[in-house]
């Protein structure tokens, strides 16, 4: 049976058990992550947390709605067991009726009924590490190994525990100004999620420093469910030229490669990241987004206006 649970009624330890044991668990859903960019969410649970489904809303002119939370790329219904495609389905049944309006992200793991929810398959690209760091780098493209080589050439140096802040700091002077959608409350989110993360021991940092010893490029990967995930970066017009984020990337790969791990590089629908990703040899994954309305007519127009205004 599966019950809808308010935030106060979640038991986190129970549910956090169940991530960690889930077939799909993913560091998104843990409960202290969902706490920080979700706040007050809620939960649908299957009998003793045996599939749980976090319920990320939150309420704007009046009307509740479920939408996908800031630095998590998936949710959806997470299980112990083998799911279904009319499990998945009962789970999406069973959101409560007062979310007028759904847009998530499922996991790769949810199968759903194409026919009866608005779904559209989004990209993540991963890159198996068991081999050894030749066998990976064998499948680099050849545009790749001669960025690498333009990179070791121009006086770049690597290094690990770079302060998160000088990372933010850096996207947001560069890419993160043609950005709309992240607000200053989100990036308070991200500082707090990195630290916490470093805390438990699931996050690194790693930096690119130029000729003049400057952070250029800097990125924040977490560990979890046999999976590094590069979950933030950035980076300066001197690390675009010196092609300083493939140096770092690459790096990496070198430092765990020859483990039962696998590199999330948490895709993207830009066609400019999925080509860089593919670059080395990472294969393309998809989960699905989903969308529900059951809006009046007039916000749900006004609504789709608003994304088309956006180019979203």
């Amino acid at each position: 049976m599966i019950s809808h649970l308010t935030h106060n009624r979640i038991d986190k330890e129970k549910w956090d058990k169940c991530i960690k044991t889930a077939f799909n668990g993913m560091v998104y859903a843990y409960s202290w992550y969902l706490d920080i960019v979700a706040g007050e969410w809620e939960a649908l649970i299957e009998n003793d947390y045996d599939k749980v489904f976090p319920l990320t809303g939150n309420k704007k002119a009046g009307f509740h709605y479920l939408f996908q939370p800031p630095f998590t790329q998936q949710l959806g219904v997470f299980s112990r067991s083998l799911l279904t495609e009319e499990k998945v389905m009962e789970f999406l049944n069973a959101i409560p009726k007062k979310y007028k309006f759904v847009e998530i992200n499922l996991n790769m793991f949810n199968k759903t009924n194409l026919s009866k929810f608005r779904v559209e398959p989004w990209v993540t690209y991963q890159l198996d590490l068991i081999k050894t760091y030749e066998g990976i780098s064998n499948n680099y493209s050849e545009n790749l190994g001669r960025n690498l080589k333009k990179a070791n050439n121009a006086g770049l140096t690597t290094g690990k525990n770079v302060k998160p802040d000088d990372i933010i700091l850096l996207f947001r002077e560069n890419r993160g100004k043609g950005l709309k959608h992240l607000s200053e409350d989100d990036y308070k989110k991200l500082k707090r999620l990195i630290y916490m993360a470093m805390y438990k021991g699931i996050a690194q940092t790693y930096g690119v420093f130029d000729e003049t010893n400057m952070l250029c490029a800097g990125a924040v990967f977490m560990k979890s469910h046999q999976k590094q995930i590069f979950l933030f970066s950035g980076a300066n017009e001197t690390a675009r030229k010196n092609n300083a984020m493939a140096l770092l990337i690459d790096g990496f790969i070198r430092e765990y490669a020859h483990q039962t791990l696998t590199l999330d590089f948490e895709g993207s629908n830009d066609p400019g990241l999925a080509r860089f990703y593919s670059h080395f040899g990472s294969k393309k994954c998809f989960y699905y987004h989903l969308t529900i309305d059951h809006l009046p007519l007039p916000v749900s127009l006004l609504l789709k206006l608003k994304k088309i205004i956006r180019g979203k």
